[in-house]
């Protein structure tokens, strides 16, 4: 008799400083929503304790967040710094992660806040799911709309010019965020069925 597999439980924890983030992450909600999981945003700026407790019951967590002056905003870092309790007492232990970024620069040095993001994965014995994707926009024949156009590999980057709103979020990047919240909600279902059968 197989065991029965409840629907991922993915939350989209984040900060958008001037909505382009709030793009990506809903974008990631799409992604997840559409490979069948269920989804919450969560702002770590305005979170309460029901949203804490949303991310507790979790299955995985996606860390999301603009890239400034090289890494994770100041908002998120204290998120982060808030998600010790959590530490102290394994809540988040085995649970998948993921991470997204965006800056107004093509590198911006998005990579220092996605291995912050796998960093912070890391300490709460997280395990972190990758983009999957090779990197796209780079030959004569490539296109800027070609997924992952930005070439990284540990999460989904985006770049925005500084000088447009969150209309100017490209499409590419928005698709990419797309992939990835669709990559961790399969991830995550691979996992419960794991542990289901396991248990069984």
């Amino acid at each position: 008799m197989s065991a029965f597999v409840h629907a991922p439980v993915v939350s989209i924890a984040y900060h958008s400083g001037y909505g382009h983030t709030a793009v990506l992450a809903e974008a990631v909600r799409a992604g997840a929503a559409e490979a069948g999981a269920t989804v919450h945003l969560i702002k770590v700026d305005e979170i309460d304790e029901t949203q804490w407790e949303l991310l507790d019951a979790s299955d995985a967590i996606v860390f999301g967040s603009p890239t400034y002056m090289g890494t994770a905003s100041g908002a998120f870092h204290a998120f982060a710094e808030a998600t010790s309790k959590r530490w102290f007492g394994d809540v988040w232990q085995d649970k998948v992660a993921a991470g997204f970024t965006n800056s107004g620069s093509k590198s911006g040095d998005k990579s220092a806040t996605l291995g912050y993001f796998q960093t912070l994965a890391a300490q709460h014995a997280m395990s972190w799911v990758n983009l999957g994707l090779k990197p796209g926009w780079n030959s004569s024949t490539a296109s800027e709309y070609d997924l992952n156009r930005l070439g990284f590999f540990s999460g989904a980057a985006a770049q925005t010019h500084t000088d447009q709103g969150v209309e100017g979020v490209h499409k590419a990047d928005i698709a990419t965020a797309e992939h990835l919240g669709r990559r961790v909600a399969e991830h995550t279902r691979v996992i419960l069925a794991g542990r289901a059968a396991l248990a069984a």
